[in-house]
């Protein structure tokens, strides 16, 4: 068992959370395994904190902060990444942006003091801006509107939230995206990339006192510019009416279901409640032994694959998902039904002990397992912060789970997975077309 298993079981690595004067919190994992750290510095801004009209801003930030600051030339930054052996990226979800870097742990402060010199130094003209967004725009083109799948997510998404920007596309709608200038980087930049809007999160063969210092002696030096950024969203209204997306494209080579409900986060549910919908999102979805893919599958051969999925880790109410793909013969509609049917015995009579203990074992088996990766670690706790979790909540997950009871199981499947309040999406071969 390694020293990170055994510590998970123990209560977690022994983690360390400060705040320095700025605001800027930091988070550090210690992993003494091997000679290297996961650095990512975290910011509370996603594509639900786009300005209306200006979608996709938050993700084509992501791109231009690659692009080179006052002190170092654009590529700079990812050509030091590459001479020392290391890894880099940066990724944009509804409520947070990352940026990361994985090196020999004696290289940790040069990564500081690049990244801490892009949070207030990042230079922009348009002839950097322009041929970035034309990027953008082609990448929306390939991964979104040449995908059946990725269009129908999209409609589906836009559908389940009619209020809130959660509806939004992470990489904004196109015509909006061909309207980014210069200057709404710019703004949106100055808004959230400060100290205090930011998470250090330092994973790997470090100590407290070494990243403090070092954060200290980097990102320390730049002055707080206020109070955090407030995150002014709507409330999504609960849905009063079942709903249906229907996408059918030449394309398609397979098709698909998909049943998606508006579910609590772990930010905005009573205690409790979340723990339970991830326990029941185990039962009724975990791939090989999940409910869905038992019934459907295994023993009534309607189905070719079946799972679920639920976006437990978000500020504001989030979505759970289920999904089935159809033998050859079988329709949408007498897929929906088996589906639903599965559904029906979770909301309507409590699982047996066995059954829960081993979906329980599962969830918490995972998440040790994930602890052996830094990457993993700094994720965990990385995302948790940006949403409001804390570092406790993270480290008191397993007890939680190990708490909830087949009575809470079904209480969720009752409340959340009611059908009328259900987006139904269906993927179809057009075979007009």
């Amino acid at each position: 068992m390694s020293k990170i298993m055994a510590d998970a079981q123990s209560g977690g690595p022994n983690i360390a959370h400060v705040t320095l004067e700025n605001g800027l919190e930091i988070v550090v994992i210690p992993d003494h395994r091997t000679p290297v750290v996961t650095h990512m510095v975290w910011y509370r801004n996603g594509s639900a904190d786009d300005p209306v009209g200006k979608s996709g801003i938050a993700h084509f930030l992501e791109h231009l902060m690659f692009k080179g600051t006052e002190k170092h030339r654009q590529g700079e930054f990812s050509d030091v990444v590459t001479a020392l052996g290391g890894q880099e990226n940066a990724f944009t979800s509804v409520d947070y942006t990352a940026y990361y870097q994985r090196v020999a742990r004696e290289h940790l402060k040069t990564m500081m003091e690049f990244e801490s010199d892009r949070m207030t130094g990042l230079v922009l003209t348009d002839e950097i801006v322009d041929p970035e967004r034309d990027v953008v725009i082609e990448e929306r083109r390939m991964r979104t509107d040449t995908d059946p799948a990725a269009e129908l997510g999209e409609a589906l998404a836009a559908t389940l939230f009619t209020h809130h920007p959660y509806g939004k596309p992470i990489i904004g709608y196109m015509h909006e995206i061909e309207g980014l200038k210069r200057e709404d980087a710019l703004t949106y930049y100055r808004r959230f990339y400060t100290p205090e809007n930011a998470i250090l999160v330092v994973a790997g063969d470090v100590t407290k006192d070494e990243v403090v210092t070092l954060a200290k002696e980097t990102y320390g030096k730049i002055p707080a510019r206020g109070e955090k950024p407030s995150r002014l969203r709507p409330r999504e209204p609960d849905p009063r009416s079942a709903r249906r997306v229907t996408l059918a494209d030449p394309k398609v080579e397979q098709p698909s279901l998909q049943l998606a409900w508006l579910a609590p986060s772990y930010t905005t549910a009573s205690k409790g409640e979340a723990e339970a919908l991830e326990v029941l999102v185990q039962l009724i979805g975990a791939s090989g032994t999940g409910r869905l893919h038992r019934k459907l599958v295994m023993e009534e051969a309607v189905a070719v694959a079946a799972g679920a999925w639920y976006q437990s880790t978000a500020v504001d109410r989030s979505r759970l998902l289920l999904y089935a793909v159809p033998r050859p013969g079988i329709t949408l509609d007498a897929l929906e039904a088996r589906v639903l049917a599965v559904v029906e015995e979770m909301a309507k009579h409590p699982v047996d002990e066995s059954e829960l203990r081993r979906a329980k074992t599962r969830l918490v088996a995972d998440a040790i397992y994930a602890q052996d990766s830094q990457s993993s670690l700094a994720r965990m706790y990385g995302s948790a912060l940006a949403t409001g979790s804390t570092v406790e909540d993270v480290k008191s997950w397993p007890d939680l789970i190990e708490a909830v009871d087949a009575a809470s199981v079904q209480k969720a499947a009752e409340t959340w997975l009611n059908p009328h309040r259900m987006v139904t999406g269906y993927l179809l071969k057009d075979e007009a077309a």
